[in-house]
């Protein structure tokens, strides 16, 4: 049973290679195009983790649907219950974890909501007194629609255009339902340690990606730079005492984004570079799915095999 140990190994190992592909192709990719990328390169190669564990964790239910005992399948494959015991435990600390995390989510998003309570404003935008220099955008919450809440100390320290461009910014991020692309990589992050580089590279890419659209909106991508710069130095400076990791246009590699707005605006893949990239990272996908699929199968071919030695030794 070499081979399907190799599998085991190659399965569990291979989404280190379509992370490194994903982070390759997305470089070359417009923000939103970018991101998209990475979420569903998140979903599909912790989906193939979790069916390669599913696979192992089932080799001793498909031993008894062989009515094959469990001695007969340590005697060839001395790793199988060890592995499917291994499995089972990994899936149970994982699903802990994501709900751990999801209740962490949950609890971050109350108290940004007890922050917003403190503030004022009109339409859209909430305004919190206070000194620290914040900006960020706040999903919705038991009903309650999604805001932009802004510190008084942010709004002091911008002009008027560049509070536009700030604004634009986080609506972007509400409007595009960024909260969730990021809610789903950070959780997909929690099946695969290889995942987690998908989860930092997205949040420069929704970053980038409201960038651009602040940018559309004023019609200045130099002031939108501008805009990005001033409010990341302004924050580097406060306290930050409430440190709320929500999208804000003061996160991800700001130098970075700020010389992406210098540039022209970035177009859309063409076909050839498009179709060659898709390829690129479809292929890392589904070399991770049929590898999932060749350990699914071999256990089974594997039980079947010790079911019919079995049978032919008691025959004899």
């Amino acid at each position: 049973m070499t081979y399907v140990s190799v599998l085991v190994v190659l399965t569990l190992a291979l989404p280190w290679a379509g992370q490194a592909i994903t982070g390759r192709l997305v470089d070359r990719l417009p923000p939103r195009w970018a991101s998209w990328t990475l979420v569903g390169a998140a979903v599909l190669l912790a989906g193939g983790t979790i069916s390669a564990l599913v696979g192992l964790a089932h080799v001793p239910f498909l031993a008894s649907l062989e009515q094959l005992p469990l001695t007969r399948v340590l005697e060839v494959w001395p790793a199988a219950v060890p592995l499917a015991c291994a499995a089972g435990a990994l899936m149970l600390v994982q699903l802990m974890l994501v709900v751990r995390r999801w209740i962490q989510h949950r609890s971050l998003l109350r108290k940004a909501w007890l922050l917003a309570d403190e503030g004022t404003g009109e339409a859209d935008v909430l305004v919190v007194p206070g000194a620290d220099v914040d900006a960020f955008a706040l999903p919705g919450y038991r009903g309650r629609e999604g805001r932009v809440v802004v510190t008084s100390g942010m709004v002091r320290s911008l002009k008027p255009a560049e509070c536009e461009v700030l604004l634009a910014h986080e609506r972007a991020h509400l409007s595009r339902r960024h909260h969730l692309l990021s809610a789903v990589v950070d959780l997909a992050a929690v099946v695969h340690p290889a995942i987690r580089g998908l989860r930092e590279a997205l949040v420069f890419h929704l970053e980038r990606w409201a960038d651009e659209e602040a940018a559309a909106v004023v019609g200045d991508r130099r002031v939108a730079a501008a805009a990005i710069a001033r409010a990341a130095l302004a924050g580097s400076s406060s306290s930050r005492g409430a440190g709320y990791p929500l999208l804000s246009a003061t996160s991800g590699p700001v130098p970075q984004r700020v010389r992406a707005l210098l540039l022209p605006e970035p177009a859309a893949p063409r076909g050839g570079v498009r179709r060659a990239g898709v390829g690129a990272l479809a292929g890392a996908v589904a070399l991770s799915a049929v590898a999932a699929l060749a350990l699914a199968y071999g256990l089974h071919e594997y039980v079947e095999y010790a079911a019919r030695r079995m049978i032919g030794a008691s025959s004899g």
